[in-house]
């Protein structure tokens, strides 16, 4: 395992046989049946395509096609990306709805179908670390931790008002038009995806200014959770958006930012997914290139999720300094489910099976066939150590919706709910460790999988 060298990493990354059997078959029952009986030639006929495909079936099986394997890979991506926009499509009309009429139902409204769009593009991290053409992407969506006071209000006494390594700790855009961002003062009386992209995601070159993504949405529908490891997540009121009965100031403003900041992220993950389609940037370089870089690509994104970035920056870290900040989806308390969709990821790559939104399935040749046809006993392992984390994790996740949520789990003195995350992340190592078995059947080269100092050097946490 390679180690890290800053604890986060927020954006770090067939033959065709004849079949002998099938043509002795025909010549048996011989021509003089068939100038008899048109039905027992057709019967005969019948049972020479059954043996060819049966045969030919099997070879695949024996034998997956590489080709097949990463383009099946590529198409779980499109599929996953697509559904990604989908969803987010949806949380727009529900943004929407809120923004006409700011109720606590259209805002709860509005939370679900955050909730829900998070369910497909979780699954779709299992391609980042592989494919640097998403790795470069990623933190425009799904930036992590950020300091929301360069978005709006916060609450200073919990959030501090000053960060020696931020000028923009608390800028808050939304109430300012103009701010000064490396010595230049910028105009931000409108608030545009130019405003965002450009000029205030990552501003300073700081990577906690976030000001795009599911967390920036995030925030403005939930604002800060202010209760550290007891019960509850954010509170935003929905008068936060009601332009006759505004609460806390600007309310035009921030019903803008949430509208452009949504559809921002509808036009960054309709981008992935083009990436993806046929003759896609991300599928040329996938498919286009030697099979084992291919292969590699593949392994080295399931191997860094499992390690380096789930099991060490999301889990390990804020288990070790019990930091109820240190949660993936913080705003929302839904880091339980995060966490949960990401190992489904991974498993729906190795074994090459998507369940899309709509019910259908994406899949095909497997990096889990070409493993059992080299070397069955490792992949039983691979298969085995990945339905072991699906199990730690769905544990977790059904202590997240029925007893507490993620960052209770982590909290000092919560020695159950500090096991039941424990127990998640020794699976995921475990896992790892078996990605890395499969990767030697293979003969790819030595893995190198992302790291994290939370498990390779946890004296250096503080």
């Amino acid at each position: 395992m390679s180690v890290m060298l800053s604890i986060r990493s927020r954006f770090v990354r067939a033959n065709q046989p004849s079949s002998m059997s099938g043509i002795r078959i025909l010549n048996s029952w011989g021509g003089s049946l068939v100038s008899r009986n048109g039905i027992s030639f057709l019967f005969a006929f019948a049972l020479l395509v059954t043996s060819l495909v049966g045969a030919n079936s099997a070879k695949t099986a024996e034998n997956p096609d590489v080709k097949a394997v990463l383009d099946t890979y590529a198409n779980i991506a499109e599929a996953g990306y697509t559904d990604s926009v989908t969803t987010a499509h949806r949380l727009k009309e529900a943004i929407d709805d809120l923004l006409k009429e700011p109720t606590p139902e259209s805002l709860a409204t509005a939370r679900a179908a955050w909730i829900a769009a998070r369910v497909p593009y979780q699954q779709t991290e299992a391609f980042r670390f592989g494919n640097l053409i998403v790795d470069d992407w990623e933190g425009r969506v799904n930036s992590w931790p950020l300091d929301e006071g360069l978005i709006d209000y916060v609450e200073t006494e919990f959030y501090g008002t000053e960060n020696f390594e931020n000028d923009l700790y608390v800028a808050n855009v939304i109430a300012n038009k103009s701010l000064k961002i490396g010595g230049t003062d910028v105009d931000t009386s409108k608030i545009t995806k130019e405003l965002l992209r450009d000029k205030l995601q990552e501003a300073g070159g700081v990577e906690a200014n976030v000001a795009t993504g599911y967390h920036a949405i995030e925030f403005l529908l939930w604002g800060q959770d202010l209760n550290g490891t007891e019960a509850g997540a954010g509170d935003r009121p929905a008068t936060d958006y009601d332009l006759k009965n505004c609460t806390n100031g600007n309310c035009d403003r921030r019903a803008e930012y949430l509208r452009v900041v949504t559809d921002l992220l509808i036009e960054d993950l309709d981008w992935m997914a083009k990436q993806w389609a046929k003759g896609g940037a991300a599928r040329a370089a996938l498919t286009e290139t030697d099979e084992k870089k291919g292969l590699l690509s593949l392994f080295i994104g399931l191997g860094s999720l499992s390690y380096g970035e789930l099991a060490g920056e999301r889990m390990k870290l804020g288990l070790l300094i019990h930091d109820p900040e240190e949660e993936h989806d913080c705003f929302s308390d839904n880091t339980h489910n995060s966490h949960y969709y990401d190992v489904i990821g991974i498993r729906n790559v190795y074994l090459a099976s998507y369940k899309r939104t709509d019910g259908s399935t994406v899949s095909g040749p497997s990096a889990s066939d070409l493993i059992r046809a080299a070397a069955p006993e490792i992949d039983e392992r691979v298969r085995a150590a990945i339905e072991n984390t699906v199990a730690k994790m769905t544990e977790l996740k059904k202590r997240g919706d029925t007893i507490e949520r993620y960052d209770q789990m982590i909290g000092q003195g919560n020695t159950e709910g500090n096991a039941v995350v424990q127990a998640a992340i020794d699976a995921l190592i475990a896992q790892a460790r078996e990605l890395e078995r499969a990767m030697a059947v293979l003969k790819l080269e030595a893995a190198k999988f992302e790291g994290s100092d939370s498990l390779d050097n946890p004296s250096s946490v503080k």
